[in-house]
């Protein structure tokens, strides 16, 4: 039996010089282990994703070609499979053994005496012709990123065509996070009966070797590989918090070190979205490098102040109290309002947007005094789907950490990093047992500030509706025939239940064109409405 190499390197989109000195590290270093075959991912020479880049700038094409003759150089005693992009600007896997290019886009080869097949679709029609050349061992170089689910749905795609056609399989995926999805990694390698024989880290490059198709087999997060309930929503996230933990940590720090920014600085609300954001940077930069900044309003309570005071202090992150009513309380603003008219503007949002706009212009000037900072945008995607999130506002930041996680997930999530961090109950209590809100504007019955669910619905009921149109698409007829989760567990009429769903579907027609201008953040959910790979007309009407 041969042996292989499986390459699980992390590149750059459009870095042909340091992507090729990966493959190139890689293939010496198989070389010094005696390995007959290494395995690169696809898109391994150019990086990927890569939009429109090689259309605007073809050079890179042209670094490639003369990139792959610097390959065959060094392929001298070994086979090396490498991903690289076509004159179609497709995913294309090129075969170098002993110094020249065998071939380009193979469906089989041979390795003293192995028959090796390369799976280039999916598809049953393709794998059945695949098959019917009697490959030893399949391989598959598809890039695959992090999701709900993913580990489960390949991990059963991948065991079921081994044991199906009795071939060995070997997936080699991509590491790294690239525009919005981050890559997990976890190549592997399953047996003719579909076990599991090897498989590499998650979330960080790695370099297997495998003798007789067999290695070290590396742990998944926690929970990763149990499914979870694809038919109905439900409110245990546990399986699923440890993978996005890891993913968001990853796609942070990924972000942060490829884009040059060391630093990142966010408003501290006291609440449950910029706490675990808070959290999540300061493992993924160091405390050193985080800087929570509190903006009280003469609207804000003593409770939230101190939540945000506390949680900064657990962190041991820089914190830095900026108080809103020194700057939107002048009287120059209310001068500007009352000329407008004064009527109108008490009955709108204005005060409430220019409360969350002004700390985003504070956060963006705090990160002009620091060389390499980026202000962090908090909003969640429960908010993002109603657009209860303000442009320019709480919107505002260079990343966005959790906008593909629900609120109900974020409360899971929280209480997760509460327990599971070397340093536990980080975020205090009191911030998950209060109910969410900007605490921007005061209910004139309470006296108290007004909570997100009494100017919206209740967040359970919420993630229902955005978990049962993603995954299952369904519209506002099938929803009001489902019997909610929340309908069991709360007494509520009819008439409340359509009340919610028809102000979901009003929102949701002025949220779109927020979900364009939300900044770059990491795709969590197996769907999500982040832009880059789902694209919602933003004049539309859905039903």
């Amino acid at each position: 039996m041969n042996k292989i190499v499986l390459a699980q390197i992390d590149t750059v989109t459009g870095d042909i010089e340091n992507n090729t000195k990966k493959i190139s590290d890689c293939i010496i270093k198989a070389k010094n282990e005696n390995a007959d075959l290494i395995i690169f991912p696809e898109f391994a020479l150019t990086g990927f994703p890569f939009g429109d880049i090689l259309i605007r700038h073809k050079s890179i094409l042209t670094k490639q070609v003369e990139a792959i003759k610097e390959i065959e150089k060094i392929t001298q005693n070994i086979t090396a499979l490498v991903g690289f992009v076509d004159n179609s600007n497709k995913s294309s896997i090129i075969l170098i053994q002993n110094g020249k290019i065998l071939l380009n886009q193979p469906e089989i080869f041979e390795i003293k005496g192995h028959h090796y097949g390369i799976i280039n679709e999916k598809n049953e029609n393709a794998i059945n012709n695949l098959m019917s050349k009697n490959p030893d061992t399949v391989i598959d170089c598809s890039c695959v990123p992090s999701r709900c689910f993913m580990e489960y749905i390949k991990n059963s795609e991948f065991t079921a065509i081994a044991k199906k056609y009795g071939v060995n399989y070997i997936f080699v995926n991509k590491v790294g996070y690239a525009d919005n999805f981050s890559y997990f990694g976890a190549s592997r390698i399953y047996d003719k009966q579909g076990n599991i024989t090897l498989r590499a880290k998650y979330f960080e490059e790695d370099f297997v070797i495998a003798d007789n198709l067999k290695g070290i087999i590396n742990e998944l997060p926690a929970g990763a590989d149990k499914i979870i309930n694809i038919n109905n929503f439900e409110l245990n996230y546990q399986n699923d918090l440890d993978r996005t933990y890891k993913s968001i940590v990853f796609s942070i720090k990924q972000y942060f070190q490829k884009n040059g920014f060391t630093k990142a600085v966010l408003g501290l609300s006291g609440g449950l979205d910029s706490s675990v954001c808070a959290v999540l940077l300061a493992d993924a930069l160091g405390k050193e490098n985080v800087f929570g900044i509190s903006m009280p309003s003469n609207i804000t309570s003593k409770e939230s102040k101190n939540d945000a005071y506390i949680l900064a202090k657990n962190l041991g992150i820089t914190f830095l109290e900026v108080p809103l009513s020194q700057i939107i309380n002048r009287a120059e603003f209310n001068e500007i309002f009352e000329n407008i008219n004064t009527e109108r503007i008490k009955k709108s949002t204005t005060m409430e947007n220019l409360q969350a706009r002004t700390r985003a212009t504070i956060l963006w000037s705090i990160s002009n005094e620091y060389k390499e900072m980026l202000p962090i945008a908090t909003s969640d995607k429960s908010e993002a789907y109603i657009g209860y999130a303000t442009v320019n506002g709480d919107m505002s930041g260079g990343f966005a950490p959790i906008a593909d996680v629900t609120k109900t997930k974020l409360f899971a999530l929280a209480d997760f990093l509460n327990k599971n961090r070397k340093i536990k109950n980080v975020i205090p209590q009191s911030v998950l047992e209060k109910p969410p809100g900007a605490e921007l504007k005061i209910n004139p019955l309470t006296g108290n500030p007004v909570y997100a669910e009494e100017d919206n619905m209740p967040y359970e009921f919420l993630d229902e509706i955005i978990w049962y149109i993603e995954n299952k698409n369904w519209g506002r007829e099938e929803l009001l025939k489902h019997l909610f989760l929340y309908e069991k567990k709360h007494t509520i009429s009819f008439e409340q239940k359509v009340e919610w769903i028809n102000k979901f579907f009003c929102k949701l027609k002025y949220a779109v064109f927020k979900w364009h201008i939300m900044p770059p953040s990491v795709i969590i959910d197996i769907n999500s409405i982040n832009s880059v790979e789902y694209h919602h007309p933003i004049i539309s009407v859905v039903y």
